[in-house]
């Protein structure tokens, strides 16, 4: 352990000695600025600059050379657990008494709880005694993840190992003699998952040096917003404090944790709680003690720039906006992650299963979390979810693990994945007739078949990229039945989306529109936020290129919420060849409070894309608009 305390101090030193040699253009500013700080600790924007210039010129495109071949398992996996379990699983959402609103393993934070009483009363009695990680290991292999991750450190500051450079941990607090990370390594390597750690770099509230507390301490960063969101350009003396929680637990803890563990990726959150060079910094140090462990998108990032392997969606998203590269969304089993024995909201299998296979379709991943209970057994409901999710894994699991971004649009009926020469089709919403249209294949199907068991399926041609499949009436799966369709060659698709004009709807989600214009902003995905805001802008609008393999008239309907009051004029204009729908705008009653608007009938044609576009005339105030619904 002396060997890594040592190496944790010269990861310290070494960033400070190279950035002091790096020619700063912004040297001036940065002087004048220290003349009025006592503590000389530098100007953060020169040293953000300073920070991500050291990156782009040195180590983080060094990382970039190998970022395929360490990011190979985690796209292969498409699957994994995410476990928030900590100290404030034992409160199960409750302070004496009273339920607390929001993420059970924010109470510390959201009830104000002092350090020293939820050392004393909460984080002492963690002693999950009934933990076993190879039945904790075993539930996740048969729900076909990939990888576990487990919060090693979350915001209470609380490390769930014996670590040698904090106090503040199980062993030592808790009483626990057991090391809760090494055996779910253990366990998990045991079953050939990749094992990794949440660790939360930005926010500590037992450190009085760490942003967050502003109950005990009154330090900038938590719900009091002292000194505002980027605190460090109002209060830069506590930057000197900060910098001591980055040098003496951060990165020691890390030390620890890649030594000891050899974990294969570390998920960080909340990195705007630092000024982004401490956060570089905490990326760095991670690269130099292991430059093969893969790095979450949450460690280190700016308006221009992320520092890590992969991009994170917002917690709890219920739809997914196409994302570029590699990414991952981290939806949870109700609305907390941390055990809540109050919250009952658990969603279906049937809502992860789909939503595995739309992030599979669009390239990314789903990190489905659970909140185990204080004692270290997982929640009933939470370990039914990851069975059910294991019962439709183990029919098609192979349309998800290995799998890669679809070149189609979505379908009426559902998504589509690939491997190579093979096409998934993802039916959730099984046709009543018994024949279902796939709009945009390029690459000549040679065959098809029913993944659950290997039925042949039939199917014709009936366009110059449609096709025609015969099915039973029943489905295999009720939440996502599979085909399998092998192509000449690899899969190639063409845009456009081929709206279904003989049964059920079709539904174009904002999220997947063109947004033509400037200025469009995006809600991030969780239930009522899956919007895009900016059409009120003069100039704007959404577009879906859609085709038909035969003409029907399609009644139109847009789902949309206002964030505030909208003028008398305000109206959605839907335009269609030569067909211009129109309806008004009203108000309603909270931008959670969703509304469906009937715009009318739209004559739809046969034949080639044509667009779909939507706008806003007659009024500039924001409108949240959700999707766009065609149906018979």
């Amino acid at each position: 352990m002396k060997n890594l305390r040592i190496a944790a101090l010269a990861l310290l030193v070494a960033p400070t000695l190279a950035l002091a040699q790096t020619p700063d253009p912004t040297a001036d500013q940065r002087r004048s600025a220290e003349a009025n700080e006592p503590t000389g600790i530098g100007a953060p924007a020169a040293r953000d600059a300073q920070a991500l210039t050291r990156a782009r010129d040195g180590w983080w495109t060094q990382a970039q050379q190998t970022r395929d071949q360490r990011l190979q398992w985690f796209r292969d996996a498409r699957f994994g657990v995410f476990v928030h379990w900590g100290p404030y699983s034992v409160l199960g959402g409750q302070w004496e008494g009273r339920p607390n609103p929001g993420y059970s393993e924010h109470i510390m934070r959201v009830a104000r709880i002092p350090r020293e009483t939820y050392k004393s009363q909460v984080a002492a009695k963690f002693r999950p005694d009934a933990y076993d990680a190879r039945a904790w290991v075993k539930l996740m292999k048969q729900a076909g993840a990939g990888y576990v991750i487990l919060t090693a450190k979350h915001h209470d500051g609380f490390a769930l190992w014996p670590s040698d450079a904090s106090d503040y941990n199980i062993a030592k607090v808790s009483g626990f003699q057991r090391d809760p990370l090494a055996e779910l390594v253990a366990a998990a390597r045991a079953e050939g998952l990749k094992v990794g750690f949440y660790y939360s770099h930005a926010f500590d509230w037992e450190d009085p040096d760490a942003p967050g507390n502003d109950w005990d301490y009154a330090n900038p960063g938590g719900d009091k917003k002292l000194n505002g969101v980027d605190w460090w350009n109002n209060d830069p003396k506590f930057l000197v404090n900060t910098q001591r929680y980055v040098d003496h637990k951060v990165i020691p803890q890390l030390t620890e944790l890649i030594g000891r563990y050899h974990p294969d990726i570390l998920w960080f959150d909340t990195p705007g709680k630092l000024p982004f060079f401490q956060q570089a910094q905490v990326v760095e140090a991670v690269r130099r003690l292991d430059p093969n462990v893969v790095i979450n998108g949450r460690a280190a990032r700016t308006a221009e720039a992320n520092l890590g392997d992969f991009l994170d969606t917002a917690d709890r998203p219920a739809e997914l906006r196409p994302t570029p590269g590699d990414w991952e969304a981290i939806p949870t089993t109700n609305e907390s992650y941390g055990y809540n024995a109050l919250d009952h909201s658990h969603k279906s299998v049937a809502h992860f299963v789909q939503l595995i296979a739309k992030a599979a379709a669009k390239g990314g991943n789903i990190l489905l979390n659970i909140g185990p209970k204080g004692d270290g057994t997982i929640d009933a409901p939470d370990a039914a979810i990851l069975e059910g999710v294991g019962r439709w894994m183990a029919v098609n699991g192979d349309s998800i693990h290995g799998s890669t971004r679809t070149p189609l649009d979505r379908q009426a009926w559902g998504d589509s994945t690939v491997k190579g020469d093979q096409l998934y089709l993802h039916v959730f919403d099984w046709p009543k007739g018994g024949t279902l249209r796939l709009g945009g294949l390029l690459s000549p199907p040679k065959s098809a078949y029913l993944m659950a068991d290997k039925t042949p399926v039939t199917f014709r041609r009936v366009g110059a990229s449609d096709y025609e499949f015969s099915l039973p009436k029943q489905a295999p799966d009720a939440a996502d039945s599979v085909i399998v369709v092998k192509t000449d060659g690899p899969v190639r698709g063409e845009a456009g989306r081929l709206i279904e004009t003989r049964w059920g709807g079709n539904q174009l989600l904002a999220f997947d529109a063109q947004a033509r214009g400037a200025g469009f902003t995006y809600g991030d995905g969780k239930t009522a936020r899956f919007y895009v805001d900016g059409l009120e802008r003069a100039g704007n609008s959404l577009a879906w290129p859609v085709r038909a393999t035969q003409a029907a008239p399609v009644k139109a309907s847009l789902r949309y919420s206002t964030p505030g009051p909208v003028g008398p004029n305000a109206r959605f204009v839907l335009r269609y060849g030569a067909t211009t729908l129109s309806a008004p705008i009203t108000a309603t009653a909270s931008p959670t409070d969703l509304r469906r608007l009937d715009l009318g009938v739209l004559p739809l044609g046969a034949g080639g894309l044509a667009d779909l576009t939507l706008s806003i005339e007659g009024g500039d105030a924001p409108v949240h608009v959700f999707d766009l619904q065609l149906e018979r």
